[in-house]
C-alpha cells in the first residue's frame, strides 16, 4: 500500500509539471521553425525638426541670415558716366596757381545731365585743340596729383578737376623758363575716363602755358581752388 501511494504521488507531480509547461508555451511567442522570438527593440524616438531661421532685415535695406545674405551698398550697380550723360563746363581760371602771366591753373567741372545717376573715377587727359580744332590737337604731357576715388553722380550733380600749367612768364607774348616758345590755344580737348573727349575754351582769354605739360588733379566731388 504505502507503493501504490508513492506512484499515485509521482504521477500527480509528473501531471503538474506538464501542465505548468504547457502554459508556459501558450505565454511565451515562437517563430514558425518552433525557435522562441525574440522580443523587438521599441521604435526609436523621432527627432523633432530644427526651425529654419528666418532672414533678418539688414541695415542697408537688403536680408541676411545665417547662411549670408545680401546687403545694399550706396551707389550699389550703378554704371559710369558715358558720353551723353555729361556736359564738361568752360574753364575758369584757379585762384591758387603758379606765379606767371599766363594761365598758370584751370578749374573744370563735368555735369550728368542725364535722370539716372552715374559715376566717375581717374584722371582726365588733356591736349591743346591745335588752331582751335580737336583734330589737331596737341596732346600735353600729364602728371597725376593725389589718388583717384569713384563719384558718384546724381543727376544734376557736379564733379571737378583741376589743371596746372608750366606757366609763362614776363609780357607781352612771355617766355618759358626753361627756353622753349610759350604754347596758345583757343581750346583744349579734355579726355573724361569713360566718357570721351570734350572741346571746351576758357571762360576768358585763351590757353597760355609752356613745355606742354599739365598736372591734374582726379575728378573730385570738392571743388578745388
Amino acid at each position: 500500500m504505502q507503493y501504490t501511494a508513492g506512484i499515485g504521488r509521482t504521477a500527480a507531480a509528473l501531471v503538474s509539471a506538464v501542465a505548468v509547461t504547457a502554459l508556459m508555451a501558450g505565454c511565451t511567442p515562437v517563430g514558425d521553425d518552433g525557435a522562441i522570438a525574440e522580443p523587438s527593440a521599441p521604435p526609436a524616438a523621432s527627432e523633432s525638426p530644427k526651425p529654419t531661421p528666418k532672414p533678418t532685415p539688414s541695415p542697408t535695406g537688403g536680408t541676411s541670415s545665417g547662411g549670408g545674405g545680401t546687403s545694399g551698398g550706396a551707389g550699389g550697380g550703378t554704371k559710369a558716366c558715358a558720353i551723353d550723360q555729361i556736359k564738361v563746363s568752360e574753364a575758369h581760371q584757379a585762384d591758387v596757381r603758379p606765379p606767371g602771366t599766363g594761365t598758370g591753373a584751370a578749374i573744370v567741372s563735368v555735369t550728368n545731365t542725364s535722370t539716372k545717376p552715374c559715376t566717375l573715377h581717374g584722371f582726365p587727359t588733356v591736349a591743346g585743340a591745335g588752331n582751335g580744332s580737336p583734330d589737331k590737337n596737341v596732346p600735353l604731357v600729364v602728371t597725376h596729383s593725389g589718388s583717384a576715388s569713384t563719384v558718384a553722380l546724381a543727376p544734376g550733380a557736379r564733379a571737378w578737376t583741376k589743371l596746372t600749367f608750366v606757366n609763362v612768364q614776363g609780357e607781352a607774348d612771355g617766355y618759358c623758363v626753361s627756353g622753349a616758345t610759350p604754347s596758345s590755344f583757343p581750346t583744349l580737348v579734355l579726355g573724361v575716363p569713360g566718357a570721351g573727349k570734350h572741346q571746351i575754351a576758357m571762360d576768358d582769354g585763351v590757353f597760355a602755358e609752356c613745355d606742354d605739360k599739365a598736372t591734374v588733379t582726379a575728378f573730385s566731388s570738392a571743388k578745388p581752388s
